[in-house]
């Protein structure tokens, strides 16, 4: 026996954040994401040294999915924007980038974790306060009557992915099919509890972007053969389906690390068959029209199904087995037991289908509620991202159904809310300072903390060494050229606020966003009428946005409070 290597005892650090190397490795981490925020985000590639895919993106979800995070208090930091990625799919840069900001922000003051952690809770709820409320201006009603908003909030999340390398007319077209295949989703006749469908995104690549299109129902891909045997059994009317999660290929690769008990001169595989052919003779008496299997179908099955002109599409795999459902209203069926009749569905129609050098069985539902998205792209990097893209907007769709509002985006709220809690904080100090028990000078400094950072997400969307400025009327945030900096020229050089609510006519004077300013209260002078007639809205999700602030925040305190860092090295 190999002698065993004594346990070594626990490595314990005090105080993470007092490290230098933490306080770097966590600069760095900024600056990769800060650096990948907005239309105009630098790129990442992400690879492995000893080999492997490349990933270049500038998304959160992909970005932190491959990058490699060894310190704990970076783990946590990163755990909490991707959790709050998976359940809100959208503003992960925002809530990454705002987390960073305050805990380098906070680490500058000097005050007390706990202090800190106490006022950057009220800052949070004075925020959160203000975006519910009807005060609030940054927050747009969504007219589901029009198109238009929702359109918009499309629009800015294909415009801030640049891996996706779209045109205008490009983007005009990716936003209004997946506006299309969203609404496709949501039934026509609701009940207490509305459940929208599904959406598929069925990839074709090596053709152009403006090739994409939506179809009810759900693409399977087949070969050309298989299409024709279709078109030779094809039936006028309505068909009943029989969907299988279990494998019909006669194999025994599902029967576990049990002993199976054969009788002298039985041949399992004859047996097998057969219960296979019987399972088939019931389906032929039930007049099943349509079989669609998760997994493989015996050819001998398949032969005998196809003799009683019944369809059979094997391999159609576990993601579409959902919509499958879905779309037939059929029970998979897992064994290969007498199967209840309640298990079956039907659908309209099947047909087939030709996109570019692809064939697909087109399944035609009886409600659809389901619709398959076919993404074109010349190129498969941009494709990945377009498929993570589409598959973000349709999700901030969803949410906007529960929560019928958006923010203005382009870095106006961010400016807008840091505005409205210095005014806050100036005007309502006594009271805060009585009820908080912390010093005014206190309160100030972390106030300027959190405002500060709430205004470098805004600085993140400049990457060519502009200017980024600050309107002294609305708060809203206002970008010009390196090269035109100076007070006399912004008038002429400021065409529209980030948001595109504002223009220079109005009468605005602005004020450096990283200088200092004297605290006013921005004016709440959003008129819908104005909203409607700003073609070019930027907005952002109104769920996930007010989420990736309380994650920021929540988080960053949660660090600011570790005092032990303990490492088991064994």
């Amino acid at each position: 026996m190999s002698r065993l290597e004594a346990k070594k005892p626990s490595l314990c650090k005090t105080e993470p954040l007092s490290s230098e190397k933490v306080r770097s490795t966590l600069s760095v981490l900024k600056g990769i994401i800060a650096s990948c925020y907005g239309p105009s985000g630098r790129l990442k590639q992400l690879h492995n040294g000893l080999g492997g895919c490349v990933c270049t993106t500038s998304q959160s979800s992909a970005l932190l999915r491959n990058l490699s995070v060894t310190h704990p208090v970076l783990k946590v930091l990163t755990s909490s924007v991707q959790n709050h990625v998976s359940c809100f799919s959208d503003c992960g840069l925002f809530t990454a980038i705002m987390c960073c900001n305050l805990i380098e922000n906070t680490q500058r003051t000097g005050l007390t974790p706990t202090t800190t952690i106490k006022l950057n809770k009220y800052f949070l709820s004075l925020c959160t306060s203000y975006l519910k409320s009807e005060a609030c201006s940054c927050r747009i009603p969504v007219d589901f009557r029009s198109t238009q908003t929702l359109l918009s909030l499309v629009h800015s999340i294909l415009t801030s992915k640049p891996a996706c390398m779209l045109t205008r007319k490009e983007t005009d077209h990716i936003g209004a099919l997946i506006l299309k295949a969203f609404l496709l989703t949501i039934p026509e006749s609701t009940e207490e509890r509305m459940v929208l469908g599904k959406s598929i995104i069925v990839p074709l690549k090596g053709q152009g972007v403006t090739d994409s299109t939506v179809l009810p129902g759900l693409l399977i891909e087949a070969s050309e053969v298989q299409l024709r045997r279709l078109l030779s059994t094809q039936k006028s009317s309505a068909l009943r389906v029989a969907l299988f999660c279990a494998s019909l290929s006669g194999d025994f690769s599902n029967s576990g690390e049990g002993t199976v008990l054969v009788h002298y001169q039985v041949s399992l595989e004859n047996a097998v068959l057969e219960q296979l052919l019987n399972l088939g003779r019931q389906l032929v008496t039930d007049h099943v029209d349509l079989v669609l299997c998760q997994k493989v179908i015996h050819p001998s099955l398949k032969q005998f199904l196809s003799e009683h002109h019944i369809i059979a599409i094997d391999r159609v795999g576990l993601t579409l087995m959902e919509p499958l459902s879905k779309v037939t209203g059929a029970t998979p069926i897992g064994s290969l037991n007498p199967i209840v009749s309640t298990t079956y569905g039907s659908v309209k129609d099947v047909c087939s289908a030709r996109f570019g050098s692809k064939h697909f069985f087109h399944l035609l539902p009886n409600e659809a509620t389901v619709c398959s998205l076919l993404l074109c792209s010349r190129n498969d990097t941009a494709w990945e991202e377009m498929k993570l893209t589409c598959q973000t907007a349709m999700h901030v769709l969803q949410l906007t159904i529960k929560e019928p509002w958006v923010l203005l985006g382009g870095g106006c709220t961010e400016t807008h809310l840091a505005a409205y809690v210095r005014h806050k904080v100036h005007n309502k100090a006594e009271a805060i300072v009585r009820d908080d028990g912390c010093s005014q000078a206190e309160l100030h400094i972390a106030a300027e903390a959190f405002c500060s950072a709430l205004e470098s997400i805004a600085g993140s969307l400049e990457h060519d060494g502009g200017e980024i400025l600050i309107d002294m009327k609305y708060g809203h945030f206002w970008s010009c050229q390196a090269d035109s900096a100076s007070v006399s020229n912004w008038p002429d050089t400021l065409s529209r606020c980030g948001c595109g609510l504002y223009n220079n006519q109005e009468e605005l004077s602005w004020s450096i966003l990283r200088g200092t300013y004297h605290p006013f209260a921005p004016q709440p002078c959003l008129l819908q009428a104005a909203v409607g007639s700003a073609r070019n809205l930027t907005v952002d999700c109104f769920t996930a946005k007010m989420s990736g602030l309380q994650v920021a925040v929540e988080t960053a305190n949660l660090i600011l409070d570790l005092s032990y860092v303990i490492e088991d090295k064994n």
